[in-house]
């Protein structure tokens, strides 16, 4: 296959979901853009100084010329259309790969732009602006390792560039080498110390590891050199908010807002105002806000494929309709934004119907929960490097009993049925575990013999970026482990045997169920139920235990907007809250837990 036909094929995989919840997306630091007057007035200094004979290549220089000037006044589909012109001619036109690439990014279709910067600077390796662009957007993509030799690249025939130091000190922050990324910013620093982008990224290394407080300085001295820098204000308002500051964190996102460069950052910014909302108990603003994760121009934001139209909540009564409801986002986004459908059900009344798409692992759960509705899986592929979900089984269903007259996404029935924290049902649970498997488990954590039964979940499946903060190390957790009277079972899903052997070399041994922790949801759930606690952070598990009303105690960062200004989780009222009260806070959440667990023990 050609480069161009595989071009224009490409898909690529889907991840699988993420097992926590929607966090505060962060500024990376990142700058430069491929499209800017500058970026485009060089493409254009080259194409003119072109002086071929040949006529086929002037008329790709013209053609390539008035993509250029489609990219100017922000026509990207009509600079790609133009680009694939020439390409269908001469596949190996780097120019033209170049300005493809450049539109595609653009237009918010990463896959394919990723493709066509590869293909530019495999045809013109010496263009080291090409490997720049590459290297920008591979670092947005999560390709560090590729990113930071791109962007070396330039520097080499560039050192000491702004834009670039910047970049690649991004990058090794994303690595996790904070010592290296501030070593790099400070030598350009006490060259360049009037440059706000080096000191608005220097901050966001301090808050890629938790530390607020200090981070501040920075983000500061940048907006001090520049006023108007919205990303600075931005990265300042998200290091106030979980310093107890969220009046000062909506004032800079609101400031923030009008000095977005690009669609993607006007929709990262108005996502952070959302969550901040939620988390100062504005619930109906908030969620309606909340509706921000769903723009396009969101890197993971969810496409419906729904053969029906969306529920307009304010021009359509759901009596008597046929709904059908799609969860989106991880697991625990489900089982959070799940309480909804009760609401739904005794909405459209006994002459409705309701359908509801989750995850393929929690079908069982939910058609147990609702006997009334139908349940089934939803599906998702990456199509042009958008998220696209779909649900197979209505298919069927239509077939059999008509199609649904309206859909909506989980999360948006909270901005219908939750105004206010009052609006929260008072319950231990929602759904229900399986009582042949709860008593199955029950007479398994018997065997285990005399002992208050304590699941444990401690991280996420996905500890990349500024989600590592959100955990602490295992080693931590050895007060709760140690805890006289109790006795421990792994509930955390992945490759854990480090961990576990770990605590067992230090004295704490930990029961690993003989199920797959991962897959095995409904048999998870029934375990959980049957234990007589569940602690662990806001992941998954935690959320599938609070769910279904078992005993929960779930640890909480400072930013966790799911609390709703309160001191608890609405979303689940019997669950007991620890706050870490800093990313830095594990140790004492965890010595809080242990003093209770003694108090449970004692009882």
């Amino acid at each position: 296959m050609s480069a161009l036909a595989q071009f224009l094929s490409a898909e690529a995989p889907t991840p699988d979901a993420e097992d926590v919840h929607a966090l505060m997306p962060q500024a990376t630091g990142v700058v430069g853009d491929a499209a800017s007057p500058a970026a485009i007035s060089r493409l254009s200094r080259a194409l003119a100084g072109d002086r071929t004979s040949i006529k086929a290549q002037k008329k790709a220089i013209e053609t390539l010329k008035a993509a250029l000037s489609a990219i100017r006044v922000g026509d990207y589909a009509g600079g790609a259309r133009r680009a694939l012109q020439v390409l269908q001619f001469d596949e190996r036109h780097g120019a033209a790969w170049h300005v493809l690439a450049i539109c595609r990014e653009k237009a918010g279709h990463l896959a394919h732009a990723l493709t066509a910067y590869e293909q530019a600077l495999k045809i013109t390796p010496e263009d080291v602006n090409i490997a720049h662009d590459l290297g920008r957007l591979a670092q947005r993509l999560g390709h560090l390792e590729i990113a930071e030799k791109l962007i070396l690249k330039f520097l080499a025939a560039e050192p000491g560039h702004i834009e670039g130091t910047n970049n690649l000190a991004c990058v090794l922050r994303d690595q996790k080498r904070y010592d290296e990324a501030i070593d790099v910013l400070r030598d350009l620093i006490a060259i360049e110390p009037a440059d706000p982008t080096l000191w608005n990224t220097l901050g966001t290394i301090l808050t890629d590891q938790g530390r607020m407080e200090p981070s501040l300085t920075f983000f500061e001295e940048a907006l001090r050199l520049d006023p108007a820098f919205a990303k600075a204000r931005y990265n300042r308002a998200n290091a106030r908010q979980p310093l107890g500051d969220a009046q000062g964190a909506l004032e800079d996102l609101d400031a923030a807002l009008p000095g977005a460069e690009t669609p993607y950052e006007a929709a990262m910014m108005n996502m952070a105002r959302a969550m901040t909302l939620m988390g100062m108990g504005r619930l109906q603003e908030g969620f309606e806000a909340y509706e921000v994760r769903l723009d396009p121009e969101m890197p993971e934001a969810v496409h419906f494929v729904v053969d029906a139209p969306r529920w307009d909540p304010k021009t359509q009564d759901l009596k008597g309709k046929r709904v059908l409801i799609i969860g989106e986002q991880g697991i625990a986004d489900e089982m959070v934004f799940g309480g909804c459908i009760p609401d739904v059900i005794d909405a459209v009344g006994p002459d409705g119907k309701v359908f509801i798409a989750v995850e393929g692992r929690l079908v069982a759960t939910f058609q147990r929960s609702f006997p009334t509705a139908m349940v089934g899986t939803h599906k998702a592929v990456r199509l042009d490097g958008r998220l696209t979900r779909y649900v197979p089984f209505m298919e069927e269903v239509g077939e059999a009993e008509g199609k649904a007259d309206v859909w909506v996404p989980m999360a948006s029935l909270c901005a219908v049925f939750r105004h206010s924290v009052s609006d929260f049902p008072d319950r231990d649970g929602y759904l229900k575990p399986d009582p042949d498997k709860v008593a199955h488990w029950t007479a398994e954590i018997e065997k285990l013999g005399p002992g208050f039964k304590v699941g444990l979940h401690w991280k996420s499946s996905i500890l990349t970026g500024v989600r590592a903060r959100y955990f602490s190390a295992f080693d931590l957790w050895a007060p709760i482990l140690t805890t006289p009277g109790c006795v421990m079972v792994n509930l955390q899903c992945g490759d854990v045997s480090e961990d576990l052997a770990a605590a067992e070399a230090a004295g704490a041994k930990i029961w690993t169920p003989p199920i797959d922790l991962k897959n095995d949801l409904d048999d998870v759930i029934a375990l959980s139920s049957a234990l007589d606690l569940v602690i662990g952070p806001g992941i998954a598990g935690t959320n599938m235990a609070a769910a279904t009303g078992a005993r929960t105690w779930l640890i909480h960062a400072p930013d966790d907007w799911h609390l709703l200004a309160t001191d608890r989780y609405p979303f689940y009222p019997r669950v007991r809250t620890f706050a870490t009260g800093g990313f830095d806070g594990w140790p004492r959440a965890i010595e809080a837990i242990r003093a209770a667990l003694v108090e449970e023990v004692g009882r």
